[in-house]
């Protein structure tokens, strides 16, 4: 384990629930002694990590030295987990999957969501055609803090969205706009917008903010022939929604026949300890991860959208 932050102590906590957790590193010697001790791991260096005779690291380190830790890491044997963004800018992540595939190891990215038990619902439903051809989604991503000076509400809170819109509409965009205010951090955008133009006609919007009254997560899926809600906040049971609404277009003028909600049953799981298992079982069964560096590139080069052309 590379890093026991504020959400590496999380991945902590599952490996060792897991029976993964042997060596914690930290560069906070006395934070890693701490955990290593809290979980019956053994806290040592990079160097003295890298040269055990681990099967894979994780990394939870700031954005910026992911890069380097994974390549590091896959040239020493390790498989690689790390903590979204995959990296900052395309040349990293570009250099972080070659150096995974250059030493047959696996490259795995920590955007949770997709192993959230409702969003797999929701994603199977979608590829079933139960919602039809999809017409447009939003996501809303909102709180008040954690505030962040290394990046902004965007890069913070943005790539689960963007990852799950993507495996959505199973297709990049052909047109991205992004646009984000500073309020508190001079240079650090609290309130970001994101907009998405797919080649097959849908639409997506992203709204990330950490400078809101309440928690929002909620996740809207509209398709030609039902809606879908995805709300985290929710009780388990109201977390996926189902609006089999109809628009009535004989006439002159559409007319809605609404349809009562439809809660769908999923099994309750903690999306966290899904991916964390589903890391360990690729590195048994020499599994491609589910969201892999390429799956990562995707989103990467939908967050940092100066790739990508921009709407006229």
């Amino acid at each position: 384990m590379f890093g026991v932050g504020h959400w590496g102590k999380n991945l902590t906590r599952i490996f060792a629930e897991l029976g993964a957790l042997r060596i914690i590193v930290d560069h906070d010697e006395k934070t890693a002694a701490k955990y290593a001790e809290m979980y019956g791991a053994v806290a040592m260096t990079k160097e003295e990590a890298l040269a055990s005779d681990i099967d894979g690291v994780v990394i939870a380190a700031p954005a910026e030295y992911h890069a380097q830790l994974a390549i590091e890491a896959a040239t020493a044997g390790k498989h690689v987990y790390v903590e979204k963004p995959i990296a900052l800018n395309e040349d990293d992540a570009l250099a972080m999957i070659k150096a995974t595939k250059d030493a047959d190891r696996i490259l795995m990215v920590g955007h949770l969501l997709q192993y959230h038990p409702v969003f797999v619902a929701l994603r199977e439903k979608v590829r079933a055609g139960d919602l039809g051809k999809l017409r447009y989604a939003y996501s809303h991503r909102l709180s008040t803090g954690k505030f962040r000076v290394e990046e902004d509400a965007f890069w913070s809170l943005a790539p689960h969205d963007v990852s799950m819109l993507l495996a959505l509409f199973d297709e990049a965009p052909s047109h991205v706009r992004q646009s984000g205010l500073d309020f508190v951090t001079d240079g650090i955008a609290d309130e970001t917008r994101l907009d998405m133009v797919f080649p097959s006609g849908g639409r997506a919007h992203v709204f990330a903010s950490w400078l809101h009254p309440f928690k929002e997560q909620r996740l809207v899926v509209v398709g030609e022939n039902a809606m879908a809600v995805f709300d985290d906040v929710k009780p388990w049971d109201e977390k996926l929604a189902l609006y089999r609404h109809v628009i009535d277009t004989s006439g002159p003028v559409p007319v809605p026949h609404k349809a009562d909600v439809e809660y769908v049953s999923v099994p309750p799981g903690e999306p966290l300890k899904s991916e964390c298992q589903h890391f360990l079982d690729c590195i048994a069964n020499g599994d491609t991860p589910f969201t892999d560096g390429e799956e990562a590139l995707r989103v990467l080069r939908v967050m940092a959208s100066d790739t990508l052309p921009k709407p006229i």
